[in-house]
């Protein structure tokens, strides 16, 4: 986060958390439409010529089907087809712009800049470049048109304009995140604010969730491939784009296995909130892991948190699931895009 938009929001009343996050106080205003802070998450900028060729090589998605008005989410592996990061990949001017949560972002920006080699093309660290804020709003479109900006029409999809671009994300309440350097947005902060009352990035995480859009944090780096988290549901997966990093397992485990762990949305009642990586417990488990892992949380009301957790198929289908060895039971669904037939 630059000094300048974090002194921008500290001038109007928000303040640094101990992990060096942003806090805004709860304020009287209008519910049904909430903006975000969105420093939380990180940029890594991927320019030159070979940038597409590099991408395509290294990320479980097609990254020719990445353009001005469509981005798209996609994993980073390692050999072994485990998940490194999560990634929304965005085509904006010159450059195609990784997005993953800002504790990600140095290993998979190192790991990345080890298979350069000889390719013309330049990673760099750009959180700072492209201020990221995001808007969930029952009158999302009218609160764009109020600044002159369109929201698109279909998820994942983009619309810019000469300083902004803004990206319909999934989700029951409509929202969008919009990118662009700090003059522009701060403007359009400003001229938001009144109408959508500032909001904490565990509101953000929950919207995700109740989405089913999984994250990779630094506790479950290399726990998951692309399938346990339902990558390949969110059109996160590309089966037909030829070869990349791990992609021998993942396409192993999509044709040829059956896959034995999946994402589910849950719910839990517990006095402190669950973490990304926290082990999951069901006495049905046979696997000599852990049943599941939460994959990510944020909480619902005093007490009571949703999560997105993976979780052995059997186990869900065949009796309690505990958070921890005896923890309470999670409430377990599948998420709102469904899951295919058997």
């Amino acid at each position: 986060m630059t000094n300048q938009w974090r002194e921008f929001l500290t001038a109007r009343n928000a303040y640094l958390e101990d992990d060096g996050g942003i806090r805004f106080p709860k304020v009287a205003g209008p519910r049904d439409s909430r903006l975000f802070d969105l420093s939380h998450l990180g940029l890594i900028a991927v320019r030159g010529a070979d940038a597409d060729a590099f991408l395509q090589g290294q990320l479980t998605n097609d990254i020719r089907e990445v353009s001005a008005t469509h981005t798209q989410f996609s994993g980073y592996c390692s050999q072994k087809g485990r998940l490194l990061a999560s990634f929304r990949v965005m085509r904006i001017a010159d450059a195609l712009y990784l997005q993953t949560p800002a504790e990600r972002l140095p290993d998979a920006l190192k790991r990345l800049r080890i298979f350069i080699l000889r390719s013309k093309v330049t990673l760099e660290d750009a959180s700072d470049d492209l201020i990221r804020i995001g808007i969930a709003s029952a009158r999302l479109a009218d609160l764009l048109a109020g600044q002159g900006l369109i929201l698109p029409e279909r998820d994942n999809a983009c619309v810019s304009n000469e300083t902004l671009s803004v990206i319909r994300l999934p989700g029951a309440i409509p929202r969008c995140e919009i990118l662009g350097p700090f003059p522009a947005i701060g403007q359009l902060w400003d001229g938001l604010a009144n109408q959508a009352p500032p909001a904490n990035r565990l509101d953000w995480t929950r919207l995700d969730i109740q989405a089913g859009i999984p994250n990779v944090y630094n506790r479950t780096a290399e726990v998951f491939i692309p399938q346990m988290i339902n990558l390949q549901l969110i059109d996160g997966v590309s089966f037909h784009k030829g070869c990349y990093t791990g992609q021998e397992v993942v396409a192993r485990m999509q044709h040829l296995g059956k896959l034995k762990r999946r994402m589910y949305l849950a719910e839990v009642d517990a006095p402190a909130p669950p973490q990304p990586g926290e082990e999951l417990h069901a006495s049905s488990s046979t696997s000599q892991q852990a049943a599941g892992w939460v994959v990510d949380a944020a909480p619902l009301d005093a007490g009571r948190h949703a999560l997105l957790a993976v979780v052995e198929v059997s186990a869900a289908e065949g009796g309690e699931v505990r958070l921890g060895d005896q923890g309470p039971v999670l409430s377990l669904q599948a998420p709102p895009y469904g899951f295919p037939e058997s």
